[in-house]
């Protein structure tokens, strides 16, 4: 019997950018990484071919909990666990916290959905370590917990469905360092990595600050911040001010989307350069105008898909990879013609989905 799950090694050039199809058509077969040992931090990937299943034995229900929607980053998360859970003919309803700030909310909303008779839960952790209790009350009582984008340190999961941002960071700091080498002019670099003590924030400063040294790159004091545009602008406002000198701002989607027009508005274009560690449409469109000068992609779509696929797969006992997300790549004006943007972003002009019935 063929098993609707391929893991066939890859080689060559096909590892260079994730394919996918017509995504109102079929986003696989899809180009991916699985970590093994599963849920280690400094696992071993390797190159797969991502498959889910064609159709499902019951209309299972599904509960996905996002720390908030405001920013299109979850907004395209949201577009690949409501249009998977479509497909495949699963209930999926999905909760919001509305900030990083909202921990006690985002279980609250979890302990709900699991009373009101989830199957499975998928969760976009706020915290790295604060909803650990809350899901290992939900293994005991049987019930599949999904590990989505942002990642967390409870040993209760059944599977993750993300990617390192260690690498996410670093691959943005690696960007820097190669333009910026060793005995060449130093540059300052404003570095906003987002709210403090989220798990995705500290592993993406990691990996960024570890890329950069050795280079020419001076990152100035991190300014953690919530990834509201207010507070991101804020914090922008405040560095530029106190470091007229600044070559770059490097932070997430929302620090370089809201600092855009700030550049702009400030006669700077040319003078500091905009990055984020992680895609979203705004920023493949201020990459695509000259705006923004790069970003890694990961796929955030695909990481939402793959999530509602695991659930499937481990509440019918079929087989399943344990820890696996998109291959990453850098996004700059050199290669953006060449990335289709529906291989890494929701379709233009989605509206948030919060329940499929």
């Amino acid at each position: 019997m063929r098993l609707a799950l391929k893991t066939t090694l890859l080689t060559g050039a096909a590892l260079l950018l994730p394919t996918i199809g017509n995504a109102a058509d079929a986003w696989y077969p899809y180009t991916a990484e699985a970590v093994n040992p599963a849920f280690s931090s400094d696992g071993a990937s390797s190159k797969i071919v991502y498959n889910p299943l064609e159709k499902t034995e019951k209309a299972w229900n599904i509960c996905v909990s996002f720390p908030h929607m405001k920013d299109a980053y979850w907004l395209g998360v949201d577009y690949g666990v409501a249009d998977e859970a479509a497909r495949l003919g699963v209930k999926m309803n999905l909760v919001e916290a509305g900030g990083y700030t909202e921990l006690n909310k985002q279980i609250s909303q979890i302990e709900d959905c699991v009373a009101g008779g989830a199957n499975a839960v998928v969760i976009g952790a706020i915290s790295y370590d604060g909803l650990n209790n809350v899901i290992g009350e939900i293994k005991a009582k049987g019930i599949p917990v999904i590990d989505l984008v942002n990642g967390v340190s409870s040993k209760d999961i059944s599977a993750k469905s993300l990617v390192s941002f260690r690498t996410m960071g670093y691959e943005t700091g690696a960007y820097l360092a190669a333009k910026h080498k060793a005995g060449t002019t130093p540059v300052k670099v404003g570095w906003f990595p987002g709210p403090a003590g989220a798990g995705w924030v500290e592993a993406a400063h990691s990996g960024f600050m570890d890329a950069v040294k050795g280079s020419a790159v001076q990152v100035l004091e991190p300014r953690f911040g919530d990834t509201g545009k207010e507070t991101q602008l804020k914090l922008v406002e405040d560095v530029l001010q106190a470091n007229p000198d600044v070559r770059y701002i490097a932070g997430t989607a929302v620090t370089a989307e809201a600092a855009q027009g700030l550049i702009r508005e400030r006669g700077l274009k040319g003078k500091v350069d905009l990055l984020a560690f992680y895609m979203t449409p705004g920023v493949y469109t201020g990459i695509k105008r000259g705006f923004i000068l790069a970003a890694p992609a990961d796929s955030m779509v695909v990481q939402g898909r793959i999530a509602i696929d695991q659930a499937v797969r481990i509440l019918e006992g079929k087989e399943y990879v344990k820890h696996v997300g998109p291959k990453i790549f850098v996004v700059d004006p050199q290669n953006i013609n060449d990335v289709s943007r529906a291989n890494i972003l929701p379709p233009e002009g989605y509206k948030p989905v919060f329940s499929v019935k």
